[in-house]
């Protein structure tokens, strides 16, 4: 078991109760919620305090789309964790196709890119033991009930995901929902390529499914975000297998990295045409998600940025 997790987007949504429910466990001593806002953190943890009778929350301020913020953050921790939950994400605000000072898309840097480097920082420091979790979702292998498409990426060679990493992939087409998934679908193969690369600790690409009650949405366009988080995911979603509570969504993530039967380097996520329910390998739907030499092209790309 794990007594000690760190979770990234702790002060909200998933993250915050994926803390709540983690901290339930009597094993678990100690919780780090890494959040970019310390005011936001300091309400999230006397929230969490409060709710589960507990002092076992650390806050450490952590923006994972500023590189320089994640490696301080990764600097002042003390001792290491046993578990790593990279949950922070989104649809990259207002502008996800803005290219930042590291050359990739704002959604790329929020949902990839700053946690491509602290896992790399926390491994280089010896400052994870077990088990790192990455945020995934069903997007990555396509959706058809909600018109998200399967990633259709000719080769997957590592030209053709550094071009989805900085957007020339998508020219003047970039809708952030499809994109989202394609930038899932990398960050997933990365997960599988680091599994083989450091056979001593486990890692796990989990999808949440689709799950009520987050920030999600929130920089969706006025009309869509109002249809999507008020009237299709509390109302018409759940009726048609597509949405599930806040607390299953997060209790998949405690789950994940605490129950040994969820395997290194494998993406876990709801069955086909589903995104709640049982958890099943998600290359049984999408086949490309076992290519382990599309794995190591994701890798070798993302990483192209950093290094």
């Amino acid at each position: 078991m794990n007594k000690s997790v760190l979770i990234t987007g702790a002060n909200a949504g998933i993250g915050k109760d994926t803390a709540r429910q983690l901290a339930m466990l009597n094993h678990t001593e100690k919780i780090y919620l890494a959040c970019r806002n310390r005011v936001k953190a300091e309400e999230a943890k006397k929230d969490l305090e409060e709710k589960t009778g507990r002092k076992v929350f650390e806050i450490i301020v952590m923006d994972v789309s500023n590189l320089n913020s994640v490696r301080n953050a990764v600097m002042s921790m003390n001792e290491p964790v046993d578990a790593l939950i990279m949950n922070a994400g989104g649809m990259g605000g207002k502008t996800p196709e803005k290219i930042t000072s590291d050359g990739v898309t704002q959604i790329t840097a929020t949902n990839l890119l700053g946690h491509v480097y602290l896992l790399d920082e926390m491994i280089k420091y010896d400052k994870l033991k077990k088990t790192a979790l990455f945020a995934s979702s069903e997007a990555a292998r396509g959706i058809e009930k909600t018109g998200m498409k399967r990633p259709s990426l000719k080769t997957s060679s590592v030209k053709e995901f550094k071009e989805v990493f900085n957007g020339k992939a998508f020219g003047n087409d970039f809708d952030a929902m499809q994109v989202y998934g394609v930038i899932k679908y990398g960050g997933t193969m990365w997960m599988s390529s680091m599994a083989r690369k450091h056979p001593h600790l486990r890692f796990i690409s989990m999808s949440p499914g689709g799950t009520r009650g987050t920030q999600g949405f929130d920089d969706m366009p006025l009309l869509q975000r109002i249809m999507f988080k008020y009237i299709g995911m509390p109302i018409f979603m759940p009726l048609l297998g597509l949405s599930h509570s806040l607390e299953k969504g997060a209790s998949r993530f405690v789950e994940g990295i605490n129950n040994p039967a969820f395997k290194s380097g494998i993406f876990y996520g709801s069955k086909k045409n589903v995104l709640t329910g049982k958890l099943v390998d998600q290359s049984s739907i999408f086949s490309d998600l076992s290519n382990q030499k599309f794995q190591d092209n994701a890798y070798e790309a993302i990483r192209s940025f950093l290094y």
